[in-house]
């Protein structure tokens, strides 16, 4: 007994549901959905992985500029504190709790700034046309596997819920890097949401072979 399989290659996995589709060519600017959960599973959108690397740059800039300017600034009582994003991690760094101020620096610094490089050195031969750089398929793969641990999103929110506690303590200033910040978790959204992963390692081993 025979069953009529398609190759591996021709194959795509739904990344919700796991559910296996045969993967088409798709017309410009369509979608292909899981027929089991509905998530976008493919797209064709050939200015995606321009606007992608935009939104990549962009987001690296102002992850730079988060980290560099002040994120908040306090005043209650006459007294004056200004603190960033680099002072907050260094909250931790004494005794038992250093291993926590490593955590926080890795998920909301380090890690969006790695993926993000890593994004930008896969893509970008690829929007001029060029031939990938070498490891670029293994830039991409650790952009994939980096995407969970990306937490800068999560940071955002338990800082603006901290404000709403403190407010009433304290005339509370945004910095520049609040909002940088805050910027930075909308666009990795939106790019996010433009990525095709499929399309894009298409791209990459048909380059490579």
């Amino acid at each position: 007994m025979t069953t009529d399989l398609p190759p591996l290659d021709e194959l795509v996995a739904c990344p919700q549901c796991d559910t296996l589709h045969r993967a088409h060519s798709l017309p410009d600017n369509a979608r292909a959905h899981c027929k089991r959960c509905g998530i976008v599973i493919m797209t064709s959108q050939p200015a995606a992985m321009a606007r992608i690397l935009s939104l990549a740059l962009t987001a690296f800039i102002m992850m730079i500029a988060a980290i560099s300017f002040p994120f908040l600034t306090l005043d209650a009582g006459g007294l004056h504190n200004a603190t960033s994003v680099l002072d907050a991690v260094l909250a931790f760094n004494d005794g038992y709790a250093f291993p926590l101020a490593v955590a926080v620096a890795f998920f909301i610094v380090v890690i969006p700034l790695i993926r993000l490089g890593a994004l930008i050195y896969a893509l970008g031969p690829l929007v001029r046309e060029q031939k990938p750089r070498e490891g670029a398929r293994t830039a991409f793969a650790i952009a994939e596997r980096l995407r969970p641990w990306s937490m800068a999103e999560i940071f955002i929110v338990g800082v603006t819920v901290a404000l709403i506690k403190v407010a009433g303590l304290a005339a509370v200033t945004i910095g520049p890097a609040f909002w940088a910040f805050a910027g930075v978790v909308v666009i990795t959204v939106l790019k996010d949401q433009l990525i095709c992963r499929y399309s894009i390692w298409e791209v990459l081993d048909k380059a490579t072979r």
